[in-house]
């Protein structure tokens, strides 16, 4: 029996879900993919393309496969919470000091914003409104 959600849309969600970052060169994500899955005995429940990079989520892990240079800007987060809503996550951590470090916008798959909280961890907040096929 698996404990992860099967689909990747957040709006349902009453808590986060919180996702590993794993850096992956170019050409490894299937690989990986395989890996996770087995590890967790779960299927991965997301796979798009976001600029040069694919990722895909397995359980609490987000994959990033990417050339150096393409993930760089990336590594300073820390990890992604899948929300249900980001809108009130960015409103309340900028009330509570957090620095907005990218500010909520459209992406391919909902809308999401990164902060660095006070204490410097740098957390992407997604709204994850994915395709049907978890593009």
């Amino acid at each position: 029996m698996t404990m992860w959600r099967r689909t990747s849309d957040s709006s349902h969600l009453t808590e986060p879900r919180v996702l590993i970052r794993v850096f992956l060169g170019p050409g490894t994500l299937d690989e990986s993919i395989a890996f996770y899955e087995e590890l967790l005995s779960t299927e991965a429940d997301g796979r798009f393309a976001f600029g040069a990079l694919r990722l895909a989520s397995v359980g609490a892990f987000l994959l990033i496969e990417g050339a150096d240079e393409d993930l760089e800007p990336f590594r300073a987060t820390t990890g992604t919470l899948l929300v249900a809503d980001a809108a009130p996550y960015q409103e309340r951590l900028a009330a509570a000091g957090a620095e907005i470090v990218l500010p909520l916008s459209e992406v391919p798959t909902g809308a999401s914003f990164t902060a660095r909280h006070p204490d410097g961890t740098t957390v992407e907040y997604v709204h994850h409104r994915p395709t049907a096929d978890g593009q």
